[in-house]
């Protein structure tokens, strides 16, 4: 029985994965062949860059790792951290992003022993600590970057069309950030009080008890991140910087390989515009849209070379992206299996 569900399991976590790689080939058939990586200079530069975005790859994962060994009070081991990390990374890459695969934290946070009431109000935690990231860079980016070059050089439909899009999100970021912080800090009881009627239906009323104790749970964490010191929420804070400003930084690094003369600064403000809209992407992890995107938003700072574009993209891709498709194949029957 165990071992049926557990194959299930697997395939539904294959299956996304399956529809994603067939979306990429789909949308880039008619741009891309293996013939155009042969365009790349491998010289001594490029692969120390390549480098240097796995290190910034790996930062990203520290940064994630961090906060969770801060939000818990270190009651995680770091490869407790790790685990529940690589598995978070996993299930974004395997569900639409727009779904929000990390949301699923709290069920790994359980599973290392943390009360569910307890990672319910921490994975809102996470939430809203990266809808803070996003909110914040903004005008700090806009201060490096000009609005123009950020949206692009142009005024051409594709451009009007990405900074239409882009306002439109991040005002849903703003809106969604002050709902979370209403849930996990200010108004838990009001949550607690929702799920309760929720649960009262005839049909969810079997599970009524364990969603009282989940609000019991999630006002207990409140009133304790309501009181946490100063420094608590300094190095949550820090953890979620340094691990999304690592992931802006790996596609900065990748630039720094092929396309040195590139502007940093605007290779680096635009990925909170591909981040912020990638937020409300319907395929898994992404994928297509994050390519598509990448290549046609960045096109103009390789001259409108859209196919070196998309060779970096699926290097960028291949490191921020497939990489938790392998990490997952090995991490998800271990963690079937013991839990």
């Amino acid at each position: 029985m165990i071992r049926t569900r557990s194959k299930s399991l697997l395939l539904k976590a294959v299956l996304p994965v399956i529809i994603g790689i067939a979306g990429v080939a789909w949308l880039f058939s008619s741009e891309f062949s293996l013939s155009d990586f042969d365009r790349i200079h491998w010289s001594t530069r490029a692969i120390a860059c390549i480098v240097l975005a796995l290190i910034f790859v790996a930062g990203r994962e520290i940064g994630m790792m961090w906060r969770w060994r801060v939000l818990c009070d270190r009651e995680i081991s770091w490869i407790q951290s790790l685990r529940v990390t690589l598995m978070c990374e996993f299930t974004s890459a395997v569900t639409p992003t727009s779904a929000g695969g990390s949301a699923l934290s709290l069920v790994f946070l359980s599973r290392e022993g943390i009360s569910l009431g307890r990672a319910t109000s921490l994975s809102m935690t996470t939430l809203m600590l990266d809808q803070l990231f996003l909110i914040v860079m903004l005008p700090a980016v806009l201060l490096i970057v000009p609005g123009g070059t950020l949206f692009g050089f142009g005024a051409s439909g594709f451009d009007i069309g990405v900074r239409t899009a882009f306002w439109i999100v991040y005002a849903v970021v703003c809106i969604l950030g002050a709902a979370l912080c209403a849930g996990a800090l200010i108004s838990p009881h009001i949550v607690a009080h929702w799920l309760r009627l929720l649960f009262s239906l005839r049909w969810l009323r079997r599970w009524l008890p364990a969603v009282e104790q989940i609000g019991v749970d999630m006002e207990a964490t409140a009133t304790r991140l309501r009181s946490a010191s100063a420094l608590w929420w300094a190095e949550a804070i820090a953890s979620t910087f340094v691990s999304w400003i690592s992931r802006f930084l790996v596609v900065n690094a990748l630039f720094m390989a092929f396309v040195p003369l590139a502007a940093q600064t605007v290779v680096f403000g635009r990925q909170l515009v591909v981040w912020t809209l990638l937020t409300v992407s319907p395929t898994p992890g992404g994928s297509g849209v994050s390519e598509w995107l990448f290549t046609n938003y960045y096109g103009d700072l390789l001259g409108g070379d859209l196919s070196l574009a998309l060779v970096i993209a699926i290097i960028w891709r291949l490191i921020s992206y497939y990489i938790y498709l392998i990490a997952g194949a090995f991490t998800i029957p271990q963690w079937l299996r013991k839990r």
